[in-house]
């Protein structure tokens, strides 16, 4: 593989316009609008893995949008690697905080990305990630460099909940056999600091409706006598943290898993400057449960925050009415052990239990998952670590995440494999969020590295 950085060098301008070419379909998933787009993207991603190399790619269709599924088998006595990734997106709303419309994509130089960055909807989550994997194997098909088998399951719903996507895992176990599965859909703590994910926190997300007269009301005939949807509403959501930010759910922290001080010893090891985190959020402050650490909080605590609140007028000008109904949409972010249907049901009690009996609340779950963590002692993990010395000149520095793959766990209940997650992103990669972007140094990192990955995953497992 001494050849791949000539290669990479040779296609780079090909490799950045096929990706802004996939930037350019806008594929929201959670908007039916866009239904035909997403289609459209399932499309594109079959004819880039034909291209790519693989022997077999089909579209494999589901009761939602459909998984694009490819393989290259070329010893079935040979090792075979899974390559998972999404092609759906995030809605880009709001629009007027993007610099540049989210769907026509466009190269800029920032402080962190000096060579420049792409920046769209989609570039790092995780269209940019997943491509990656596509022109790794197109390296490796082109030059005789795949050492072992290799298959593609990319899904159109991950950011909808993959509703879809573990009935077509356990319908398709043979189909899907592998000794690991790999994933690019997290980030490293710099660009010279490589990393890999080690953890994954859990998911349940929710939206509750609070409801008080059968109409809205004027607020001057009625207000002070008939209870404000809204104004309850906040208070609910209030109560939900006590004074040092402790959720509390009753039951809620019974199943948390509390790191022991050796663990948050060797965590803390990771390079972190309080003072430029503050400065790139703009924040004077930071905030979060008493005793922890800013990268404590946010990759080994579980989290309660609300996504959305809305009700009432919030048109142009006054009109004073008390809402008929207010709404909240509000997401968990649960650790290992912490099992996401039973959070789901505490939330759901103690929220209808703390309403006053002026409303009416419905809690509605919406879609969940449970976290995961991967033993650093495994055959990936190592390939992977010997991959990124390969290419950084350094070892990765294992790291504990704060986002939610769902499935991952999904996929070590019916596959019975274990995932490494190779991300390349950065935590001010913006990923959903308005001017979201992936470095073009990180994408051609990401190409460079992964074909490692195969090398040392096949090498090692040979010796097992």
């Amino acid at each position: 593989m001494q050849n791949i950085n000539s290669y990479i060098d040779k296609h780079k301008q090909r490799f950045i316009d096929e990706l802004i070419d996939l930037l350019k379909i806008p594929s929201i998933s959670a908007d039916s609008a866009y239904k035909e787009d997403v289609l459209n993207t399932a499309d594109a991603i079959k004819v880039s893995l034909e291209k790519a190399g693989c022997d077999k790619v089909e579209i494999c269709e589901t009761d939602g949008y459909p998984i694009v599924y490819g393989e290259k088998i070329i010893d079935k006595n040979l090792p075979t690697v899974l390559v998972y990734g999404h092609y759906d997106v995030q809605p880009p709303d709001p629009l007027d905080l993007w610099n540049s419309p989210p769907f026509e994509p466009i190269i800029q130089n920032t402080e962190k990305h000096p060579e420049g960055a792409i920046f769209a909807r989609g570039a790092c989550d995780d269209k940019g990630q997943m491509y990656m994997h596509v022109k790794a194997l197109e390296y490796m098909t082109n030059n005789n460099e795949l050492p072992c088998n290799v298959k593609f399951m990319i899904e159109g719903e991950e950011e909808v909940g993959s509703a879809n996507l573990g009935k077509f895992v356990a319908a398709n176990r043979e189909k899907l056999e592998n000794d690991v599965i790999l994933i690019s859909d997290t980030g490293m703590i710099a660009k010279d600091v490589p990393s890999i994910t080690t953890g994954l926190r859990g998911l349940s997300y929710v939206e509750v409706e609070v409801t008080g007269p059968n109409r809205d009301l004027h607020s001057g005939l009625y207000g002070g006598a008939v209870a404000n949807p809204i104004n309850v509403l906040t208070k609910m959501i209030a109560s939900l943290h006590d004074e040092n930010n402790h959720i509390t759910i009753p039951g809620f922290y019974d199943k948390v898993e509390n790191l022991s001080d050796e663990e948050r010893t060797e965590m803390a090891k990771a390079p972190f400057s309080l003072d430029n985190y503050k400065k790139a959020l703009d924040i004077d402050a930071v905030y979060g449960e008493e005793g922890y650490t800013t990268n404590e909080r946010n990759s080994i605590r579980p989290t309660l925050d609300v996504n959305g609140i809305w009700g009432g007028y919030t048109g142009e000008g006054a009109k004073t009415v008390i809402a008929s109904k207010a709404y909240a949409k509000i997401s968990m972010r649960l650790v290992p052990n912490q099992d996401w249907e039973e959070i789901t049901k505490l939330f759901k009690t103690h929220f209808e239990s703390i309403a006053p009996k002026a409303v009416k609340v419905k809690v509605t779950p919406h879609h969940g998952g449970q976290g995961y963590v991967t033993p650093i002692d495994s055959t990936g993990y190592q390939a992977a670590s010997k991959a990124y010395e390969q290419t950084f000149g350094k070892t990765p520095i294992p790291q504990r995440s704060g986002g939610s793959i769902p499935i991952v766990s999904l996929f070590e209940q019916e596959l019975k494999s274990k995932t490494i997650l190779m991300g390349f992103g950065l935590d001010s990669d913006a990923i959903h969020s308005p001017n979201e972007h992936f470095g073009v140094w990180n994408y051609l990192k990401g190409i460079e590295t992964i074909p490692w990955f195969y090398k040392y995953f096949t090498e090692l497992k040979s010796t097992e």
